[in-house]
């Protein structure tokens, strides 16, 4: 009889610690957002701004890519300028972000960034401004063209590094 009491008593413990020792609950390392890259992630606006790096072919000169995500469902966004601190930046056109889909900047090399910090191991400070009227400030690590960013679109052909 007192075996069985201490059984059940035994299981009863395992069944209510199972939870607390199994580090189950809100908030938790599991439920949060993990970006192993090396680009810089802003979800703060209705366009979500991901992987966002400058990739570098020679010093002073690169080329702003990230993935660009409209959140609204129904209107269209629009890229319409970006300026950077003690950088030029020039957009070859306004980019359109449709309604509920993703733009892949990788893929088109339209936005070339110009200047002293235009260097990999350093960083850019840009501004992307919305059609909607968001503004997104980032600081954007500055990579080579190398590597994961070897098949980037460059945005000027002068940008291309020397064999």
């Amino acid at each position: 009889m007192l075996t069985s009491t201490r059984r059940r008593l035994a299981a009863g413990a395992m069944v209510l610690l199972v939870p607390v020792l199994g580090a189950c609950g809100f908030s938790e390392q599991t439920d949060q957002v993990y970006q192993p890259a090396v680009g810089t992630d802003d979800r703060s606006g209705n366009v979500d701004i991901l992987g966002a790096v400058v990739v570098s072919s020679l010093n002073g000169e690169g080329t702003f890519v990230a993935s660009l995500v409209n959140n609204n469902q129904d209107k269209d966004d629009t890229l319409v300028t970006m300026t950077g601190d003690g950088l030029d930046v020039s957009l070859t056109a306004p980019i359109k972000v449709p309604a509920g889909d993703l733009v892949n900047l990788a893929d088109s090399g339209a936005v070339s960034v110009t200047g002293e910090t235009v260097q990999p191991g350093k960083f850019a400070r840009l501004t992307l401004t919305f059609e909607s009227g968001q503004k997104t400030e980032l600081n954007v690590p500055v990579v080579p063209y190398s590597g994961d960013y070897d098949d980037v679109r460059l945005a000027s052909p002068k940008s291309t590094p020397a064999p």
